[in-house]
């Protein structure tokens, strides 16, 4: 049994999980954040130099001025945010440390880790989903030369590279490989070029296609992947477009099996994106005494929620406590 109880242990150390400490310190109330990866980890994941669709004001947690002179901040300048805001409130960080079970009730839980136990009289699940990608469900997904991560295109100048999907991800990074010597081709699931891609990306991409530089294979079906290959059916037939690397980014998907088994969250599943049930006024989870902040509470529609608008979940919890998990005298 730990010798110490927290007020309140906080389960994600992106944004949103910063943000929720943040406010609960503020209140004088013990809290650690716990992550199974690095501070802010899917941050440190993301494409070298990549550029946030969001303004600086709207990363912005705790109050902490978000500095620079860019419109949209890159990558490195929201790490070294998150960093210095962490490192100025003093948060008591416990990364690389993977939670493996939730016991107890509001008031006298004990979470389970890889490096031990905690105690705390609340948890608050700010736990995104980029850790779990979509699979595709095919033959040869596993091998080696395919990743679902794309970090930089240098490493594939002169090289056969097949682009899965038609967003945001998917073009971007078939742009910048192209533009760094890689023979690119895209596959895509339906028509077109998504609608939602931004506005400055989507023109550029389709200006490619249509001089050639990209090869597109819209309304295609991966089949297979080979170490030399992958598989596709087209509309006009069955295609093997050569491939030293693919990157299947068809996007992500909470950790479920953390979720339901390890946290013993209930689901709404009412919901077709299958959320853990909570209450938007509190943010109280299913099970009393967890809460939920941020892209978790969204389930499968990972887009509902962003930094921009899951970093005012953490006021909210920051409240719920206050009522009630009294200050300990």
């Amino acid at each position: 049994m730990p010798a110490t109880k927290l007020d309140a242990l906080v389960i994600g150390a992106g944004p949103v999980g910063l943000a929720c400490a943040i406010e609960i310190q503020r209140q004088g109330r013990t809290v650690a954040v716990v992550d199974k990866g690095a501070l802010v980890n899917s941050i440190v994941g993301y494409p070298t130099q990549m550029e946030f669709f969001s303004t600086p004001e709207l990363l912005e947690i705790g109050g902490h001025p978000f500095p620079g002179s860019a419109y949209k901040p890159h990558r490195e300048d929201a790490l070294d945010y998150y960093q210095r805001v962490a490192a100025t409130e003093k948060l008591d960080l416990r990364l690389y440390e993977r939670v493996t079970g939730l016991r107890g009730t509001a008031g006298d839980f004990i979470i389970s880790t890889d490096k031990g136990e905690i105690a705390a009289r609340a948890v608050v699940v700010a736990v995104g989903f980029f850790d779990v990608p979509n699979p595709l469900g095919v033959p040869g997904e596993h091998l080696p030369h395919v990743s679902h991560y794309y970090k930089e295109p240098y490493a594939h100048a002169g090289r056969d590279v097949v682009v899965v999907g038609a967003k945001n991800s998917s073009a971007k990074a078939a742009l910048s490989l192209t533009r760094a010597g890689a023979r690119v081709s895209l596959v895509v699931r339906g028509p077109e070029v998504s609608e939602s891609v931004k506005y400055w990306i989507r023109p550029d991409l389709l200006n490619r296609i249509a001089e050639g530089r990209i090869r597109a294979y819209f309304n295609a079906r991966i089949t297979a992947i080979t170490p030399t290959t992958v598989e596709v059916l087209t509309p006009d037939g069955p295609a093997s477009l050569p491939a030293d690397h693919v990157y299947a980014l068809t996007g992500y998907r909470p950790d479920y099996e953390l979720l339901t088994s390890r946290l013993e969250l209930p689901l709404d599943e009412t919901d077709p994106a299958r959320p853990p049930r909570f209450d938007p006024a509190t943010h109280e989870s299913g099970r009393p005494g967890v809460y939920l902040a941020g892209t978790v509470c969204g389930g499968l529609a990972t887009s509902r929620w962003f930094i921009e608008n899951g970093r005012h979940h953490a006021q909210l919890i920051a409240q719920a406590l206050a009522a009630e998990v009294p200050v300990p005298a």
